[in-house]
């Protein structure tokens, strides 16, 4: 095991899938002459040429439309993203064309593209570049949406949504890029539409995904210390959800608590708690708690991005209320 960074963890799974299929390229901003906005994409301009890292002008409109034709037409595009709150500029390209297009062309058109890029919060950038899309795009039939949390599952993942035939929507984090674990130097897939248990324990389930799991394994380790054992979720895909991984696990730990950076209504957590309280309904000895960001824009200062997004001790209070403590 080599312990590589998030960063160096996606370029590798790029540069693997490209190596092994000529049908495979990356576009988008910056992505090419300067190495990628993040470094994501160093060195791959020298690899594999301007034909196959392609340079975009500032157009997410016009870029993502050129990688759904490409798709149609039987090449595995990445569209690189510099976040995705500017996807919302080609969201017609990715909602009524990516998503739309097989069934509309009646099987004729798969569209096997990664629109992939930073999500969320990243320190003081403001309301306009800290907002969370997730559950907007998994809303969406026809798309698969992936959130990995660390370098591990990053690497494995991408290689899988490279190699899907459907549209993926791959989110990371501007602060996980620099992020270290350990990642094999053998080749592996993760399966998209596959949860994780990261911790066992008996107390209650804890589910999160992305870089939310930093703070849900935080507060574990914090309950652990008072001999509460806390078992952790890491859903890593949120379309298709693991409902099963998720519901057996309620079943045994007899509570749950939900960490998500996105906005309360309409989020992935509130599906997980309908299917929760469908499912495992007569095994909950609580009712589920959610822990979501404050319901409004991302403030600029430090004080306000604190007081506004999950953290850990926000969590811990979910978890001592379901359990009573």
């Amino acid at each position: 095991m080599r312990v590589i960074q998030f960063r160096e963890a996606l370029r590798e799974a790029m540069s693997e899938e490209m190596r092994r299929d000529e049908r495979v390229f990356l576009m988008g901003e910056e992505v090419g002459e300067y190495n990628g906005a993040y470094k994501v994409s160093e060195g791959m301009l020298a690899e594999f040429g301007p034909k196959r890292v392609i340079d975009t002008p500032i157009s997410e409109l016009g870029f993502a439309g050129i990688g759904v034709g490409a798709a149609m037409n039987g090449l595995r595009p990445i569209i690189e993203f510099m976040t995705f709150n500017f996807s919302l500029v080609a969201i017609d390209q990715v909602i009524n064309s990516a998503a739309k297009m097989m069934q509309m062309s009646g099987g004729q058109y798969p569209v096997p593209i990664v629109f992939r890029g930073p999500t969320g919060n990243a320190g003081q950038l403001a309301a306009q570049h800290s907002q969370n899309f997730e559950s907007w795009y998994a809303n969406c039939p026809g798309l698969k949406v992936v959130v990995p949390s660390n370098p591990y599952d990053a690497k494995g993942l991408l290689k899988s949504a490279i190699r899907d035939d459907d549209p993926v929507i791959f989110m990371e984090s501007e602060l996980m890029y620099g992020d270290k674990g350990e990642v094999p130097e053998e080749e592996y897939l993760i399966p998209i539409g596959k949860a994780k248990v990261v911790r066992e324990g008996n107390a209650a389930t804890l589910i999160s995904f992305g870089k939310m799991m930093k703070v849900a394994l935080a507060a574990a380790d914090e309950m652990a210390k008072e001999g509460i054992e806390v078992e952790v979720i890491d859903l890593r895909t949120v379309r298709p959800i693991d409902y099963q991984t998720v519901i057996q696990s309620v079943k045994k730990t007899n509570r749950a608590v939900i960490v998500e950076e996105a906005w309360p209504l309409g989020a992935i957590s509130s599906e997980l708690t309908y299917h929760i309280q469908r499912f495992a309904f007569d095994y909950l000895d609580a009712p589920v708690r959610r822990v979501n960001s404050m319901d409004v824009p991302l403030g600029y200062a430090p004080t306000l991005v604190e007081a506004t997004l999950p953290n850990v001790k926000r969590t811990i209070e979910a978890l001592n209320a379901v359990m009573y403590r």
